[in-house]
């Protein structure tokens, strides 16, 4: 999509990650490292299950939900692991498509290191993306590049949520998927994804506009932001480029994930209403709780009921949905943490921008074809 008001800085058109030969920068104070929040996250987040676990097993009510946990198919839990691993990888690929020249190996522990934050502390999406932002811009990356790109990555993934709601909910109202189709399941989710769509669009011109009308100062700094942060999403989501597959599988292997734990408990509800309560369900995660334990499961539990799915099965695969989702990247983003905790100190060697890469991969096939 052109820009209307200036050039977009596609991410790999300038230094994204770090600069090679600078030194790392301190985050701050020891008190300010975010790792002590992490281990506090994770331990919290240990012993709440432990609390859920006991809970399950303690109130006459709730052991039925026990009962479908035991007796759940090993084989689909099995896969809903599998799942949640390839939902891990999507969202690396999705880093490393935004941030395109940092290093493949440094870009994908500090996704992965992402992940275990949003995975065990109760600080949203948007705050685990700042916390990939800092371990960059702690190893020489230039703050305002990094927060742009930060930007565009969590736009990038929440564009992925919005597409799938209007399909889904579409889907569902016009009688093309399977289930409910009563308006206000179906097509008010899908009017409200759409409303946000235009608006996301649309922004970029109305930030121009006003800023236009601005003298120089803090507010029409931040509304040429506003709009360069956008078109550059932009810029990403509708290029031709196969790592867009990295944001859709990120989102949809961990939809796959719950499918899998309907699946092991015995039944799956129809997949646009399993989409649907999935993403309307997840809007609960605003609540600072980490790993959203409780309050997601309830949300859950609640949207599948209006999708009329029975409460018990809801409660036993969200339950089991819950600790693939949290645990999976929260232990393999913690190892990738800790990796980059030590070797925070070595120096760090940007990839050539994605046109030269690509010209050289040409020119060494060429050279082959000619040999």
């Amino acid at each position: 999509m052109a820009p209307a008001g200036g050039d977009p800085r596609p991410p790999d058109d300038d230094a994204d990650g770090a600069q090679h030969g600078e030194a790392p920068r301190s985050p701050g104070r020891d008190d300010e490292d975010p790792g002590r929040s992490l281990w506090r996250g994770l331990i919290t987040l240990a012993i709440m299950v432990v609390l859920a676990v006991s809970l399950l097993l303690a109130v006459p009510g709730l052991r039925g939900v026990g009962n479908v946990v035991e007796d759940m198919h090993p084989g689909w839990l099995a896969a809903a692991v599998g799942l949640e691993i390839l939902s891990c990888v999507g969202y690396v690929i999705a880093f490393l498509q935004v941030f395109d020249r940092v290093p493949l190996r440094l870009g994908a522990r500090v996704a992965l290191s992402e992940l275990a934050f949003g995975a065990a502390v109760s600080i949203g999406g948007a705050g685990s993306v700042a916390v990939g932002a800092w371990l960059l811009v702690e190893r020489g990356g230039d703050p305002t590049r990094v927060a742009e790109r930060s930007a565009v990555l969590f736009l990038l993934t929440s564009a992925i949520n919005v597409f799938t709601l209007i399909l889904a909910g579409m889907g569902l109202y016009l009688g093309l998927l399977p289930g409910p189709s009563t308006p206000l399941l179906s097509l008010v989710p899908a009017l409200v994804g759409i409303a946000v769509l235009i608006l996301f669009l649309m922004l970029p011109r109305i930030s121009d506009r006003l800023a236009s009308r601005r003298d120089a100062g803090r507010v029409r700094s931040l509304l040429v932001e506003l709009s360069v942060t956008i078109r550059m999403t932009e810029s990403v989501l509708f290029r031709l480029d196969w790592r867009i597959v990295g944001a859709i599988a990120f989102l949809w292997c961990d939809i796959g994930v719950l499918a899998a734990c309907f699946a092991a408990a015995g039944h799956v509800p129809p997949l646009a209403v399993t989409v649907l309560a999935y993403q309307i369900g997840y809007m609960s995660n605003v609540i600072p709780i980490p790993g959203g334990l409780g309050v997601l499961d309830g949300s859950f539990v609640g949207m599948f009921a209006l999708y009329r799915v029975s409460a018990t099965l809801t409660t036993a695969a969200t339950v089991v949905y819950h600790a693939i989702a949290l645990w999976v990247p929260a232990m393999w983003g913690t190892i990738a943490f800790v990796i980059l905790r030590r070797s925070r100190n070595e120096p760090v060697q940007l990839r050539p921008p994605r046109h030269v890469r690509v010209q050289r991969r040409r020119e060494r096939r060429a050279q082959r074809a000619g040999l």
